[in-house]
């Protein structure tokens, strides 16, 4: 009778771990599931991070060869400007000139 009786809590108590143990490995599968959601969040931000990097990158681009032709134009400007006063001092010479003869 002794082996009838530690018949039931034995499998009582195997019932018990393979109970503890499928709860376990449920649990197991909601956090794997859980990081590999994560993941792949992850994984869409790191893709729209890279998007807008390129974009940012474009961007920078864009703008480096915007001032790379303003700069020619501020040059280009500064010669005529150079130009301008080179006449303006000529006219006044010639005005100068034109005053002495017509006096």
């Amino acid at each position: 009778m002794a082996s009838a009786e530690s018949q039931p809590r034995f499998g009582q108590s195997v019932k018990g771990l393979l109970s503890d143990k499928v709860g376990s490995c449920s649990g197991d599968v909601i956090a794997l599931t859980r990081q590999v959601l994560k993941g792949s969040r992850s994984q869409e931000l790191l893709g729209q991070a890279a998007r807008n990097m390129v974009i940012q990158e474009d961007a920078i681009l864009h703008s480096e060869d915007s001032l790379r032709k303003m700069s020619i134009i501020t040059t280009h400007l500064q010669y005529q400007q150079e130009a301008i006063q080179k006449n303006v001092e000529h006219s006044k010479n010639l005005q100068d000139q034109l005053r002495h003869l017509l006096k």
